[in-house]
């Protein structure tokens, strides 16, 4: 079947979901999403959104300076300059919007401060600052005539020139993306979505890794459907390791131990209960994220240990109680009292700073092909993302986006050519547990050899890996009826190598790219 729309919106976060309410009074919005509407990172983003708000201290030029520093000066400064100088606009338009940010006894906003930032600057909701924002943009979704939602539902392959029959190589000139085929999961059948606009939002690539904080639906699918269909991706190798997930086997996503226990006055120690952080710099256990995901991984591959341990122990009980409450509950339902036990952990992929390419209008090099939120690349990040610049980033390109698109609306029209999806194929017996082994192998690779701390010789192990299993996966795909699970296998596989690919290539250690081929000119606070 063929549906015409518009504007087709691949994801259902912050960033597909703000877009869809900016271009929704113009035309007919398809708004898809793999699983329920809920079920985006946007949700599970605990601090809060950044934007300059308090003209007494603060200022655009600090905002934009923090946001270059983190991103280790590889921050496309246009791109940093236009997130910073339209956040506040943008936070009215969220309030507009039904999201309820704190406020003080004076009814200011109750602004946080977060690592890297010289100003309190963040705004927040609580500490479940995205269900907020998430559950807001919901509610103004559900309502408005124009948008149709399609929950789940999974979209395979963005559709451009190659469909005509034409072949399109990363060196074609205007390729043209003319909707997606879509899948409904309920009835398994593929849908033909033709759209005038498309724009990606599907979020991040955590679950490409064994350990990630993200929800499991994150398996890069937009960054690979226009790699696929010869798109230009970026920055890939920047991937974001939160240092202390708890570690529990049975559980993914994993639950975050939030930094602040660190700041509270918690130890990290090896298996054997020796402290190790004195090792690697001289602020300790509460030296900044990055130095501590790489202590804990150098300590983990050393000793062939699966995880470390934080200890609160010496702290008053009732006291860690009070402050940590849900990390306490958490914690004692799997058998451990932190006052009592130490607390495993274990880095975790936490957020992309790369993506597919945009520009300032978040325009990808395919024509009528936008993407924003974390599957884009739009030079904000750099090599490392400042604390809470990612959901105003997504709101901010979410409005260029539509403002762009609305003003080409009207000259563009559908391609009646494209032809259905053909759905030959037999469903094989063995072919889940071959899907499910797979998608275990990628994550084992991935987390071993690409995580926080990289070298020559294990990129070069996890490319040969990769290559071994995309040519298993591509066979079983085309003799096999498409599933969602064989078609994320794709896509992780392909986001695997992505990451690989452009680690390889960066030959210096860079942000959250770190190399031991390439070692770093250390700074003043290591040894």
């Amino acid at each position: 079947m063929v549906q015409r729309f518009d504007f087709l919106v691949i994801g259902s976060g912050i960033a597909g979901m703000s877009f869809a309410l900016k271009v929704a009074h113009k035309g007919k919005v398809a708004l898809v999403c793999k699983s329920g509407l809920e079920e985006a990172n946007t949700y599970f983003a605990q601090g809060g959104v950044a934007s300059v708000t308090n003209l007494l201290v603060d200022n655009f030029d600090k905002h934009i300076q923090d946001t270059m520093i983190a991103g280790d000066w590889l921050s496309d400064r246009a791109a940093v300059e236009q997130v910073v100088r339209n956040a506040p606009q943008q936070i009215k338009e969220l309030i507009s919007w039904g999201v309820d940010f704190d406020k003080d006894a004076n009814g200011n906003f109750d602004l946080h401060r977060e690592g890297g930032h010289s100003e309190f600057r963040i705004l927040h909701h609580k500490d479940n600052t995205g269900a907020e924002i998430q559950d807001s943009l919901i509610r103004a979704v559900q309502t408005h005539p124009n948008i149709t939602v399609f929950e789940n539902h999974f979209a395979i392959e963005i559709l451009t020139q190659h469909h005509l029959g034409v072949t399109v190589t990363r060196h074609t000139p205007n390729i043209e993306c003319y909707g997606a085929y879509i899948m409904d999961m309920k009835t398994g059948k593929i849908d033909t979505f033709l759209s005038k606009i498309t724009l990606m939002a599907t979020g991040g690539i955590g679950a490409v890794y064994q350990t990630t904080t993200n929800p499991l639906v994150a398996t890069g699918d937009g960054i690979a459907m226009v790699y696929r269909a010869k798109g230009t991706v970026k920055d890939m190798e920047f991937v974001q390791f939160h240092p202390t997930a708890l570690y529990h086997p049975g559980d993914r996503p994993s639950f975050l131990i939030t930094e602040a226990m660190r700041g509270y006055g918690g130890v990290l120690r090896t298996m054997d209960g020796k402290e190790f952080m004195q090792k690697y710099d001289k602020r300790l256990s509460l030296a900044p994220r990055d130095i501590v995901a790489r202590a804990i991984d150098t300590e983990m591959k050393n000793r062939g240990d699966d995880h470390v341990y934080l200890d609160v122990t010496h702290k008053d009980p009732e006291e860690t109680k009070r402050h940590f409450p849900n990390i306490y509950e958490k914690c004692l339902s799997l058998g451990i009292d932190i006052t009592k036990d130490y607390i495993p952990v274990a880095p975790a992929a936490h957020y992309l700073c790369g993506g597919i390419k945009v520009d300032l209008n978040a325009r990808s090099s395919i024509n009528r092909l936008y993407a924003v939120g974390e599957c884009s690349c739009t030079g904000l990040h750099g090599g490392n993302r400042l604390a809470s610049n990612s959901l105003i980033e997504a709101v901010v390109y979410a409005d260029a986006a539509a403002k762009h698109s609305l003003s080409i609306l009207d000259s563009l029209s559908y391609q009646e050519n494209i032809p259905q999806w053909n759905d030959e194929g037999t469903r094989l017996p063995e072919e889940m547990v071959l899907i499910t082994q797979s998608v275990k192998e990628v994550g084992q690779i991935m987390s071993t050899y690409v995580g926080i701390v990289r070298s020559d010789l294990r990129l070069k192990r996890a490319w040969d890996r990769l290559d071994l299993l995309y040519e298993e996966t591509e066979s079983l795909f085309k003799r096999s009826i498409a599933s969602r699970e064989i078609c994320e296998l794709r896509n992780m596989i392909n986001v695997g190598y992505l990451i690989t690919r452009q680690a390889i290539e960066r030959k210096e250690s860079r942000g959250l790219h770190y190399t031991l081929d390439y070692p770093p000119v250390p700074h003043e606070h290591q040894f």
